[in-house]
């Protein structure tokens, strides 16, 4: 699975869940709503300079803090498709793939990509290419298993497939 993306870098390290999503917006589990003040604490820009397939970079441990699913519901809602980080909250990275959102661990990018520039994630591979600077950054791939959830959209998902085929043997 390959992606192409726009580049919306955040250098800060802990970027937590309550500055994804602040507390008060937890009211709702609506992605179209939630996503109106994503990032909003840390970039009151945000929503207006997000576009559908857009992707995050940021430092180390994005997502710590509370383990609140709508932290990556509200990213999703924004269109963004992607999170690459130096390093995640266990929680949120187990949330995310299990909600079929893409966390890529990559020190390499999350250093050296900025703002704008425009990458090709190549999942199967393993690799991030930053085309604006012609660099090429690696991160370990995600087992079959994953890629699967993430091709279902999450793991709810791919139980409702699995379920369907066992219905019909």
């Amino acid at each position: 699975m390959k992606l192409k993306a726009k580049a919306h870098t955040y250098n800060k390290a802990h970027i937590n869940t309550d500055e994804i999503i602040p507390a008060r917006y937890l009211n709702t589990d609506d992605e179209e709503e939630l996503a109106k003040h994503a990032m909003e604490d840390i970039d009151a820009n945000f929503v207006d300079n997000v576009k559908v397939g857009d992707v995050i970079v940021a430092a180390q441990d994005f997502g710590c803090g509370s383990s609140r699913e709508h932290a990556i519901w509200a990213l999703r809602g924004a269109g963004i498709r992607a999170v690459i980080a130096g390093s995640f909250a266990r929680i949120f990275f187990r949330n995310g793939i299990n909600n079929g959102f893409i966390l890529i661990e990559c020190q390499d990018a999350s250093k050296k990509v900025s703002t704008g520039d425009e990458l090709e994630i190549d999942l199967d591979g393993g690799t991030i290419k930053n085309l604006t600077k012609e660099e090429e950054y690696s991160f370990a791939s995600f087992p079959p298993f994953v890629l699967e959830m993430l091709s279902c959209k999450g793991l709810l998902n791919k139980i409702t497939k699995l379920g369907d085929t066992n219905d019909k043997s």
